[in-house]
This record gives C-alpha cells, structure tokens and sequence, in this order.
C-alpha cells in the first residue's frame, strides 16, 4: 500500500521534468523563434475596443437612469454634509465620544476627543465634515446592497453561484478600473465617489452575512420551529439574528473599505473634502501639508473602525443587556443635553460655532522645513539605500541575474564558470532537498533558481502558462487549473502580457520581502508577549490607515520610483504574514507541545520541528491575504511610478478608456484569483494531511 501511494506521487513529478525540459529548450530558442519571446501581435483579441463598443450603447441607452440616481443620491450626501457642518464642533466631538463609550469604554472616548480636536486645531473641520458625511451615506449604501445579495444569494443556491464569482470579482478588480464606467455613467462630482465607495465596500457585507446565516447552530433553528415559527418569520426573527456577531464584521470591514475610497472620490470630483486636501497637496509636493491631511483620515478610520468592532463584542453586547432601561438610556439622554446645549450657546458663543485662525496649529511647514534638512543632509544615504534595494534586490527578480550582472549595474559580467557554479550549486541543493524531504521542495528549488537567473519579465510566455497551470492541478485540481489557464490566456490573447508580468515581478517582489521580515516578525511576537504587545498597535494602524495615506512617508523621502512603490506594498501587505504567523503559532494544541516537551525537545526544536509545521496552513492564510493586499496597492501605487496593469489602469482612468481599463483590471483580478485559489487549495490539502480539519 505505502509502495502505491509513493509511487503515486512521484508521477506527480514527471510533468514538472517536462515542464523544465520544455522551459529550457523554449529559453534556448527564443532568439531564433520570435514568438516564443513576444506573442504575436496579429493574434491578440480587441477585446478593450468591444467593451467600449458596448459601453458607449449602454451609456447612450441609459445615462438617464443613472443621472437620476446621481441627483436622487445628492440629496442625502447634501444633507449630511450640511447638517455636520452647521453643527457645532462641540456638539459632534460629543456624540461621537458618547457612542464611542458606549461601544467599546472610557479609553475609545479619550480616543475619539482627541481625533476630533485634531480636526479642529489643524483647521480640517470643514473639509472632514464633507468626508464623513459622504462616508455617512456610502456605508449604509453598501451595507443595504450587501444585505440584499446575502439574502438572495441564501435564498436561491442559482443565485448564489452568480454572486460568489461576482463578489470575487468585485474585491479583486481595481477600483480605478470600475471608477471608469461609474464616471462615463453618473458623471463628474461627489456622488460619483459615494457610489463608487458602495459598489467597492458591499461585498465585505454580502460575504460575512452568508457566512453567518449559513453557520447559525441547528439547535437555534429547532427551538424556532418547535415555538411555531413560518418560514419567513424563521429567517429574519431566528437566522438574522443569531448571524448578528458576523453582519457587524462586515459592518466594519464595510466601513474600513468605504473610508479607503476618500481619496480616490477626489480624484473623480469632489473638491471640498479631505480626500482632496491630501491628493492636491501630493500633486504640488507639500508633503507636510499631505501628511497633517492623511493623519485626518487615519485618525477618521480608526475611530470608525474602533466603535464598530466594539459593537460586534459580544462580551460588551451581554453587558449592555443587562443594564436596565434608564441605564442605557443614560448616556444618549446626556448627549442629547449637550448637543442642544452646544447648539443654543453657538449662537452667544462664537468659539463654539467657528475656531479661531488664531488658534489653529498648523506645523506643515516645520515638517517641510524638516524634510528638506533631511534630503539635503542625508541624500547620499537615503539614495544609497535606494540603489541598493533596487540594484541587489528588484532588478535581479526582474531581469535576472543573467541580466542584472553586468558593469552597469553590478561592476562586472557572469562569465561561463559563475554561470557553472551557479548551475551545480542548484543541482546539488536540489538533489539534498530529493534525497531529505522529496520532489517537491526539489522541484521548487530549481523552477526557482531558473527564474531567478532568468528572471520573471524574461521567461517565455509559454512556460508561464504551463508552470502555474500545472501547480493548480496539482494542488487545486482541474477547476482551479482550467481558472489558471483561462486567466492567463486572457492576459495573452487580449494584450496585456507584459503588464502582467511587470506587476506580477512587483507582487512577487513584495510578498517576498514580507514573508521574511512579516514570518521572522511574526516567530518573534509568538515567542515573546512584549513584542507582540508593541506590534499589535502597529498592525491595527497599517491596517485601518487607508492606502493612498501610506504612500505619503515613503514619499517624502525616496521620491517618485519602483523602490518607493515596494515599500508602500510591503508597509500595507506586511500585516497579514506577521498576524497570521503569531496566530498559528500561539494556537499549536496545547497536547502536542506538552508531548513535544515530555520528550525532552529544546525551545529551538518546539518551534522550527513541532510548532512550525502545524503553523504552515494559517501562516499560508496569511500569505494568501498578503498577495491580495499586495495587488490592491499595486494600483495605487501607480500613481507614485510603478508600472504594469496598475499604471494601464491609472492610464485609461485619465482617458476616459473603460476597454482599456476594464481589461486591465480584469488581468489584475485574474492574478489575484488564480493566487487565492492555488494558496487555499494548498492550505487546506495541508490542514487535512495534518488532522486539524
């Protein structure tokens, strides 16, 4: 039987010696068979021009609905605003602290004062007050839409295979490239940004409620039947309910999402709001004024993120029901006292209604002052540092050594005996890893020294085709293999190739670099309560602080370039590795490291020999978001010089383009797809091989 089974998998390996075979004799020819290097232009599908075929019928077939739904959706937007700018700064500073207290304690309320007075002193009031209240009106937008693709997604398994795929799509197309028809069909202006923030924020929503309608107990749903309940009367007083706990995480994954729009709503329209402070101010290199305008929408995020997080604990929810009537009436009672109180005396008052110039803080330009001194003074190290990353770190992954060694780059050229020793140190590191743990690691180690050397913009069309496909099969199965091979034809056939590739080197670059510094961070936190302490706020900031604001430090001091794109990805990807790993690490069962310890096993040999293995499958969790996060910024950060799918998108944002833009974020979609399905199969197919599922 064993006999079987490893003759079984050793099969597995014999495609991949094909795939080898047929990558180097496709390398080997590339030069002589133009194809093998470039996929024929004559070949590729318009498929850009199509979509913008159809698009300019359906525009012209129903601009008149959507411009109706842009007007009818101002009206909210307005009130909102306007009802939060005629409101005293006192009076708003004081709801907010009360509905924070009540959501999550004392602490959360400092917290929100001190936001607020931030908005004040910095003289941001007006403008943020713009921005919540569009953020007022898109979160119960997309909170509506999700609600209703939940609940018709549970009520019809039909249904439900359309809205799966489509909230795949919808959280893995780049928002650039949506923003595009949104724009073409509701026009310029601020609504534009409300629905955009909608469209982008609603399947957070949509996903968590499935999932907690899907997981209510069964002895719940008895005990509804038993007393009578219809089968109407069973979803919403009996299902809805009890998936309570999971609708308020998409409630605040929702409101995180809707905030990261603010500043791309700027970009399509509104000028009045802080998302514009922080994106005009970048434009003109005011880096300080950037920064005080980004801390605004941090600030913004974590309060939001905060309050609603505090409302989904379960353990604050049991103590708000047990305080009698009066009690939690209380502090909305009190409130409401000091917002009409606020409001009668702004009339007698003037410092209640409008803070003094006179007092606003404003250090924009001691920060600028700041920067310059730094740039001036430490420019050698900061380009140092620079060249460095990108020289001995970007470019080889790129172009590959074979490439980036050279007197330009690196001072000297691979000469045919470097190129030997490189060639027999992979071997033999190959053959040690075939004969300690078996083919796979061995495989690996080779694909991996070939693209190194190759590098990933120089390897043929065709390998890459074969190489991811064959690995879905193998760990996904033929689904996820037909998804690979149709992502990647897509890409081929409608002439985004080389974009691809670009923003797949970029990704991969940056998922590297999180992997080791997110893992080691990550092993450290598990082992250590004090670090993990210190770097659990750090987490919570990166992940609430919306990504157009991290691009800002980076910025300032590296300039517009590749190195500075890396570091906004890894700053914002990293999160994901370092939780997840400190996450499977910590929750190793308890009897197999008594067991481990029983048998006399050092610190070291609990960690990398018991601990680590059962870790791999959450830490792979982690991976999976970390690539997805990774190609979300990698749109962004197209902004400050990264090229591939995420400039095209950019690109066909600033030309109207909705084929161009379409396709390309489509490409970007694909990617990210075909990465979390391959990584999840993985994760799963391990968590089986080790009984934890």
């Amino acid at each position: 039987m064993r006999s079987s089974v490893v003759r079984r998998d050793y099969q597995g390996m014999l495609p991949w010696i094909a795939v080898i075979a047929i990558t180097t004799v496709a390398i080997a020819l590339t030069g002589q068979i133009g194809w093998l290097d470039k996929f024929p232009k004559e070949l590729t599908i318009p498929i850009d021009q199509w979509i913008n075929l159809f698009m300019g019928w359906f525009i012209a077939s129903f601009k008149w609905l959507f411009r109706s739904i842009n007007w009818v959706l101002a009206w909210p937007m307005d009130g909102a605003q306007a009802l939060l700018q005629w409101l005293p700064w006192p009076a708003t500073t004081t709801l907010f602290c009360v509905i924070a207290y009540i959501a999550s304690g004392w602490r959360l309320a400092v917290f929100t004062a001190f936001a607020m007075f931030y908005m004040v002193i910095t003289g941001y009031w007006l403008p943020s007050m713009n921005t919540l209240g569009m953020v007022l009106v898109s979160i119960p937008l997309a909170i509506g839409i999700g609600f209703g693709m939940a609940v018709a997604a549970y009520k019809s398994r039909r249904i439900n295979a359309i809205i799966q795929p489509t909230l795949d799509l919808m959280q893995t197309v780049p928002t650039f490239a949506y923003l595009i028809p949104i724009l073409l069909l509701f026009g310029f202006g601020p609504v534009v940004g409300v629905v955009a923030s909608a469209i982008y924020a609603c399947p957070p929503m949509a996903r968590n409620m499935i999932l907690g309608l899907q997981k209510v107990p069964p002895e719940v749903l008895e005990a509804g039947l038993i007393s009578g309940s219809t089968r109407r009367q069973q979803f919403w007083w009996v299902r809805v309910p009890s998936a309570l706990p999971n609708i308020m995480i998409g409630v605040n994954q929702t409101t995180m999402a809707a905030l990261s729009m603010v500043i791309i709503a700027a970009i399509i329209g509104s000028s009045a709001d802080i998302g514009w402070e922080v994106l005009s101010t970048m434009r003109k290199a005011q880096f300080g004024q950037s920064l005080l305008a980004g801390i605004v929408i941090a600030l913004i995020a974590m309060v939001l993120d905060r309050i609603s997080w505090g409302f989904t604990d379960r353990t604050r929810a049991v103590e708000r029901r047990h305080l009698s009537a009066s009690e939690r009436w209380k502090p909305w009672l009190i409130a409401f006292g000091l917002v009409i109180g606020f409001v009668v005396l702004s009339f007698f008052v003037p410092l209640i209604r409008i803070y003094p110039d006179t007092l606003i803080f404003y250090p924009a330009d001691p920060i600028n002052d700041a920067l310059i001194y730094v740039t001036a003074n430490y420019a050698s190290v900061t380009d140092a540092i620079k060249k460095s990353f990108l020289f001995y770190y970007l470019l080889p992954i790129k172009v590959g050594l074979t490439k980036a060694i050279s007197p330009f780059s690196w001072g000297f050229s691979l000469t045919p005996w470097m190129i030997g020793v490189y060639a027999f140190a992979i071997a033999l590191f190959a053959i040690w890893l075939f004969v300690r743990t078996g083919w796979k690691p061995a495989v690996a180690v080779v694909v991996g020294g070939g693209l190194l050397y190759f590098g990933i913009t120089s390897v043929p069309w065709l390998s890459v085709i074969l190489v991811v496909t064959l690995l879905a099969y193998q760990v996904g199965g033929r689904r996820t293999a037909l998804l690979s091979l149709f992502g990647w034809l897509f890409m081929l056939f409608a002439g985004v190739w080389e974009e691809a590739m670009t923003s797949v080197y970029m990704c991969l670059a940056a998922v590297v670099a999180c992997l080791l510094v997110g893992g080691a961070t990550g092993i450290w936190a598990s082992q250590n309560n004090r670090v993990s302490n210190f770097i659990r706020p750090i987490n919570d900031t990166l992940q609430t602080m919306p990504l157009f604001v991290i691009l800002i430090p980076f910025l300032m001091f590296f300039q517009i370039g590749e190195f500075t794109s890396f570091l906004a990805i890894v700053a914002y990807a990293i999160v994901p590795v370092i939780r997840y790993t400190e996450h499977g690490l910590r929750n190793v069962p308890t009897e197999v490291v008594e067991a481990a310890q029983a048998m006399g096993s050092t610190r070291r040999q609990l960690l990398w020999e018991v601990k680590m293995p059962l870790a791999i499958p959450e830490i792979m969790l982690g991976l999976n978001q970390t690539v997805m996060f990774a190609l979300a910024m990698l749109v962004i950060t197209a902004l400050v010089g990264s090229k591939g799918l995420g400039q095209s998108v950019y690109i066909a944002l600033s030309a109207a383009d909705a084929g161009k833009g379409i396709v390309a974020g489509l490409g970007m979609a694909l990617i990210a797809i075909i990465a979390d399905r391959i990584i999840q199969s993985w994760s799963k197919s391990r968590k089986e091989a080790l009984g934890l599922s």
